[in-house]
């Protein structure tokens, strides 16, 4: 899950991001109103949380902005401002949450969690393909109950492929939501962490091919006569190599 966060006091962004980054999000930090909108244009987010004190395009003026450009993705306002009006007026302006400074992380944490919850319809409390779950909350994968231990980058990954489900994405597309906007990798990085998160599905029981290989489209997991449908369309030919 990649989130945008638009805050302009260094230690603030620098200390969230990096807890946002311990919970398995990617994150692209804009110090002011004016990058954090040229970043929206620019990169898919799942989140965007916004200061509204930002400096060039305050936040709810970047809000409101992005609402009329038809960006539809969950946004979190982070303010001082704790008054009546300063709320309504955020989401008036089409938030869809807000929490005040001083905030408690852990609650942060859980309002963030509801939003994607609410804002992405593949994703539940608890996610599951074939024998294998992955819990959100936890950040904990298992596969027929044995756990699998799996890098921050693996583990969105499998997060991301899960969401999709029989869907193909990309290699540009899981680019675009693993990897900062600031620090993309080549993409052969994709290739190679679809074999290191195989390997380790393989070694926890998984079949050799329940990440597939849609060649020259991408990557998608294997569909199941039990799964529950994730998406319409008809699945690519696929085989199990990268």
């Amino acid at each position: 899950m990649k989130i945008l966060l638009a805050e302009d006091d260094k230690h603030i962004a620098e200390s969230l991001a990096e807890a946002l980054t311990d919970q398995h999000y990617v994150v692209d930090i804009a110090v002011d109103g004016q990058e954090g909108w040229d970043l929206a244009k620019a990169s898919a987010y799942d989140l965007l949380v916004l200061d509204i004190t930002l400096p060039k395009l305050d936040g709810i003026s970047l809000c409101r902005k992005l609402r009329t450009q038809g960006v539809s993705v969950p946004i979190l306002m982070l303010t001082a401002r704790d008054g009546a009006d300063d709320i309504v007026a955020g989401l008036d302006a089409g938030a869809d949450d807000y929490v005040a400074k001083p905030y408690k992380l852990k609650e942060l944490l859980a309002r963030i969690r509801a939003l994607l919850r609410r804002g992405n319809f593949c994703l539940s409390p608890v996610m599951e393909w074939e024998n294998l779950q992955l819990d959100p909350n936890s950040c904990q994968v298992t596969y027929e109950d044995r756990p699998l231990h799996l890098t921050p980058k693996e583990y969105r990954l499998l997060e991301l492929l899960l969401r999709h489900g029989s869907c193909v994405l990309s290699r540009s597309q899981i680019l675009d939501n693993l990897w900062s906007f600031y620090d993309p990798p080549e993409e052969d990085a994709v290739k190679a962490l679809v074999k290191r998160l195989r390997q380790k599905l393989k070694a926890s029981g998984a079949p050799d091919d329940f990440v597939m290989t849609a060649y020259g489209l991408g990557y998608h997991l294997k569909q199941y006569s039990s799964d529950r449908q994730l998406c319409r369309g008809k699945v690519p030919s696929y085989a199990a190599s990268a």
